[in-house]
């Protein structure tokens, strides 16, 4: 399914949500929606899904979510990132979305057994007296199963431990090739493998859009870690930006493309006054924390 968004824009009250976004996504593109906290991730997933009004324009495979509801929502899937407190058992939930979405049963068994969940077991219960992992793999085995063209995922994985996300993922890359996924999340490590491009919100705005490969570099920090020995070099690393920590080893860190120079320049200009050095590859999905404030690429 093709994405077309021009010009959202949705306010609630004094607080401006989205402001002017537009962009577009190909058919069986796989997407990560991304930003801060309060950057308008989930109002944008809403508006896509026509359950938020907006000024504006969104087309998806050139049809309204609000004046075609009804045939867009059968082609569209979604995970929230907080489970609804539904009073009705599991079977009966299976069972209407089953109904509505023309689906066999055994579908659901698929996926719900590679997530360890046994629906045959919580059929009896109520929904919200689930744990929240069993809940959040109850919500992605109805979404998965469904065939959907569309996927909106919201945090899919904020309540699954190491060992689910691991089966997430798997799910996630067997998806059909011509399915579009829209992934919204906080954990880079989460997107690298998973997604083609990225789109980064900031206080409402599309602030980049691009593969995510750029993104990701843009995002690669690296923290460098110093011991080393005599007056000069403290006063060469000085020099060069490095802060000394309460703890003995001079600090600095730099984007990831200047991570092999800095350690080159270390070695040879420290020599034998180096005791000892670590670096370690952070991410940051602050831009504009970022050494040059950018994405590059």
């Amino acid at each position: 399914m093709q994405i077309e968004v021009h010009g959202l824009t949705r306010r609630f009250g004094d607080v401006l949500a989205l402001d002017e976004v537009s962009f577009m996504v190909p058919a069986g593109r796989r997407v990560a929606l991304v930003g801060p906290n309060g950057s308008g991730k989930s109002t944008l997933n809403r508006v896509l899904m026509g359950l938020v009004a907006c000024s504006g324009s969104v087309r998806l495979d050139g049809h309204s979510p609000f004046r075609e509801r009804v045939a867009v929502a059968h082609r569209m899937a979604y995970v929230p990132q907080i489970a609804p407190q539904l009073a009705a058992p599991v079977r009966d939930l299976l069972r209407a979305v089953a109904g509505v979405r023309e689906l066999r049963r055994g579908g659901f068994e698929a996926v719900a057994s590679h997530l360890d969940l046994d629906l045959a077991a919580l059929g009896p219960r109520p929904f919200r007296s689930l744990s929240g992992g069993m809940r959040q793999k109850l919500l992605i085995t109805l979404a998965f199963a469904s065939d959907a063209s569309l996927l909106v995922l919201d945090e899919p994985t904020g309540s699954l431990d190491a060992q689910a996300r691991e089966r997430f993922f798997e799910l996630f890359e067997a998806i059909d090739g011509g399915s579009t996924l829209l992934l919204c999340s906080h954990r880079l490590e989460e997107v690298r493998p998973l997604v083609d491009d990225v789109l980064y919100l900031s206080e409402g705005r599309l602030a980049w859009q691009g593969a995510a490969a750029a993104f990701l570099e843009a995002c690669g920090v690296a923290s460098f870690e110093v011991w080393a020995d005599g007056d000069a070099a403290a006063a060469w690393l000085r020099a060069r930006g490095f802060r000394r920590s309460a703890a003995g080893p001079w600090l600095r860190s730099v984007a990831a493309a200047e991570k092999m120079k800095l350690h080159a320049e270390l070695t040879r200009e420290l020599g034998s006054s180096l005791r000892n050095l670590n670096v370690r590859d952070l991410e940051n999905l602050d831009l504009g924390a970022m050494p040059d404030g950018r994405p590059r690429g």
